[in-house]
């Protein structure tokens, strides 16, 4: 399979997309050398390869949940401009407009 100009000229339509003559020629070759490299690489056998997620192996670099214990909440609320008994008060973000 080989992209020929008219086949440029249509993706370039679908995309709304100008080029000059030289560009389609240009883009033309680029489009076929692709997919040259495309065919070639089909042409791999692959069959005793594995699957991959990912090209390099990951690890999760989370640590473990472990409970411990916080600040008393009432050293935290002291820190406060405004505040309850449990909770930090805050000016209103959602309301009528």
């Amino acid at each position: 399979m080989s992209v020929t100009i008219k086949d440029v000229e249509h993706v370039a339509s679908l995309a709304r997309l100008t080029f000059s003559e030289s560009e389609k020629v240009k883009l033309t070759g680029q489009l076929n050398d692709i997919l040259r490299y495309m065919e070639q690489l089909n042409s791999l056998d692959t069959s005793h390869v594995e699957p991959l997620s990912h090209v390099i192996e990951l690890a999760n670099v989370f640590r473990p949940d472990v409970l411990q214990p916080s600040f008393p909440r009432e050293e935290i609320l002291k820190n406060a401009p405004a505040h309850t008994e449990k909770f930090f008060k805050v000016p209103k973000v959602i309301g009528d407009r």
